[in-house]
């Protein structure tokens, strides 16, 4: 019961200490509440520090939760400012592990059998662990009963889930305060950016969906020669366990070692973009947490991708306006970039598609006069999402995870490969499927697709064209119904307003006669 106010205290007494006062100040749009920020004390103790470190550190101290709020926000410079996108992308997962022994009574409990039933082998020390779950090491049993294949065993921490809930409450509250009194809040989207938060972290407290996800794109890139996704194994899996296959590669961020092993890293930062877009587009189904620390490489070159608790989806209405979009600024096509937006609800109906043509040109043409190479597409975003304020649009809360994705592959890709030339390896493969959505081959492909549909839909056709029309035809009389009623109504009240002026002339002409 006291658990929230004394969590709102700490939360409190944080923003206090590492003042993050002045990080509201200037977008509050009361003024009483400016004034009152301004007589309130202030902490002197880190002052020396950037405003984008005090916040990294604050976000460090209250914790876990608080922690990945300000890794998703790292990846959103249309809500920050980039030096603090740039500080928040500095925030590591990084907690202590709880005892072995708790993790077997957890498992134990979860699969219904003991510890030594369920794996050949099984190592109390985790080898991982964050915020949400650690792993260990185990082995299953063979055909023969013995040592079998070797597996990783992630178990959910104890009591995690009311800590995540008490926190959610009170970034909840946070995300109304900042829709009520921030110039911006409406803009913004602060309650949709929490719940979208909130999905993410509900998803990972359930590991069967982990399970799920990770069994998805393992079908979807099923003896790919570029991609590798542990099998899952179901009987040794539950709510709070997962049992996965145990994947042998070199963490991605050693370059040192990759090379040592001969690895050709150029054409192992290509695939990373083409694995990308495959999923984005092809697919429509991505895994949404690359970072370094779930990919290795395997000996063969290709990536392994580990941790499946969030994954991204889009409809074919967002990969359209996607492909559109990325095509259009490969093409320089700054008008389609701008009408895009417009049709697809991004920004006001209103907006000239001139005066938004003319805000993205001049923030991609310097990009665009470096040798292709050279072009960040995360830092085009970037400067397109400070562009955007100014003319009001609307955050895409289901393309979080995308513009996350997107800038964790290039970053990736960069570190393996300098020269890697994002726009050379997509564009390609994005004109193809354009081309295999648009042209003749979708056309017939769409054609076979709805044929059962409409096989059963064209022969009642006509009755439900007869349907309709009368339909309509009794609308309509129910309406001609309605105006001769209305039309009786006013009618009366004519009628009996002239009675009444009658009577009452009558009346005071027989008063004035008597007295």
């Amino acid at each position: 019961m006291w658990a929230r106010p004394k969590r709102f205290w700490k939360i409190a007494r944080t923003v206090y200490v590492f003042d993050l006062f002045e990080l509201v100040d200037h977008h509050l749009h009361s003024c009483w509440l400016r004034r009152l920020l301004h007589v309130f004390p202030r902490s002197k103790r880190y002052r020396d520090l950037s405003g984008a470190v005090r916040l990294r550190l604050a976000l460090e101290s209250l914790g876990p939760i608080f922690v990945k709020f300000g890794q998703v926000l790292s990846t959103r410079p249309d809500l920050i400012a980039p030096e603090y996108a740039r500080e928040l992308a500095r925030l590591q997962d990084q907690v202590p592990p709880f005892d072995g022994a708790v993790a077997i009574n957890i498992i134990e409990q979860q699969l219904g059998k003991s510890i030594t039933q369920l794996y050949a082998q099984f190592n109390p020390e985790p080898v991982a662990s964050a915020s949400i779950a650690q792993v260990h090491e185990a082995c299953l049993f063979d055909d023969r009963g013995g040592v079998g294949q070797k597996v990783a065993v992630k178990v959910l921490r104890p009591d995690i889930t009311p800590v995540i809930e008490q926190d959610l409450a009170l970034l909840s509250v946070g995300a109304r305060w900042v829709s009520r009194w921030f110039a911006d809040g409406k803009r913004l989207k602060p309650q949709e950016v929490v719940a979208e938060f909130d999905k993410y972290l509900h998803d990972e407290l359930d590991l069967m969906k982990e399970a799920a996800n990770a069994s998805l794109l393992g079908r979807q890139f099923k003896n790919s020669d570029q991609l590798i996704i542990p099998a899952v194994y179901y009987d040794y899996c539950a709510t709070k366990v997962l049992t996965i296959e145990w994947m042998n590669g070199t963490p991605i961020a050693d370059i040192a070692a990759l090379r040592a092993q001969h690895i050709d890293l150029p054409t192992l930062a290509r695939y990373g973009v083409e694995i990308f877009f495959t999923q984005v587009f092809k697919n429509g189904f991505f895994h949404a947490d690359m970072h370094p620390g779930n990919i290795m490489v395997a000996p063969d070159g290709r990536y392994i991708a580990l941790d499946f608790g969030i994954v991204g989806t889009l409809t074919d209405y967002d990969k359209r306006y996607l492909a559109i979009n990325f095509l259009a600024f490969f093409n320089r096509d700054y008008h389609r970039v701008a009408t895009a937006h417009i049709e697809s609800g991004w920004v006001p109906p209103e907006t000239r598609p001139e005066e938004l043509e003319a805000a993205i040109r001049s923030v991609c043409e310097p990009f665009f006069n470096k040798p292709l190479a050279e072009i960040s597409f995360g830092l085009v975003l970037m400067r397109l999402f400070e562009t955007s304020r100014r003319f009001n649009v609307e955050i895409q809360p289901q393309l979080v995870l995308l513009q996350k994705t997107l800038l964790n592959i290039e970053g990736l890709g960069r570190q393996l490969d300098p020269d890697l030339d994002l726009w050379d390896t997509a564009k390609p493969f994005l004109t193809h499927w354009m081309h295999d959505q648009v042209g003749i081959k979708a056309f017939w492909r769409h054609i076979r697709e709805e044929a059962p549909d409409w096989a059963r839909i064209l022969p009642a056709l006509p009755r439900k064209l007869n349907a309709l029309v009368d339909e309509k035809h009794q609308q309509e009389m129910r309406d001609a119904y309605v105006h001769l009623v209305k039309t009786q109504q006013k009618q009366n009240f004519w009628l009996s307003l002239i009675v009444f002026v009658l009577l009452a002339s009558v009346l005071v002409q027989w008063l004035w006669y008597f007295f």
